[in-house]
């Protein structure tokens, strides 16, 4: 039965902060879009295998290292990415759709011919590019 008197919506207080162990061989840049795959986080690429978690706190350079040797900071939110181009351009009529990781720090409107993992969800598009809600 819809509501008929106001009334309080409780919500559930979730961390909006976690240390995910990182891939060998990558380097995550304190800003980058962070995916996990496997169970280890990565910077954002072209790929259907992984799930966006949020962004870097900092950076986190597992270059020579072995897969879970060092950790990084993701916060999940709403943040600003840069907008892809020509078909793939998100507008402000995509907003509350789900958008898609062309690298860490490009989103797009299409899933690339499914090649490409969700970001999230378009929260808003300006100047700046296209605000993204992920985690």
């Amino acid at each position: 039965m819809p509501l008929s008197a106001p009334r309080e919506t409780v919500q559930y207080l979730e961390p909006v902060e976690r240390v995910l162990p990182v891939e060998a061989g990558v380097r995550i840049f304190q800003g980058a879009l962070v995916v996990v795959a496997a169970g280890l986080a990565r910077p954002g690429r072209v790929a259907t295998t992984d799930t966006a978690v949020g962004v870097a706190m900092a950076e986190a350079n597992n270059i020579g290292g072995a897969a879970s040797a060092i950790s990084v900071q993701v916060r999940r939110g709403v943040f600003c990415f840069r907008n892809s181009t020509a078909g793939d351009l998100i507008a402000r009529s995509d907003i509350g759709a789900n958008c898609f990781i062309a690298d860490d720090d490009l989103v797009a409107k299409t899933n690339g011919a499914s090649t490409r993992s969700i970001a999230g969800r378009v929260y808003d598009v300006d100047a700046r590019g296209v605000w993204v809600e992920i985690g």
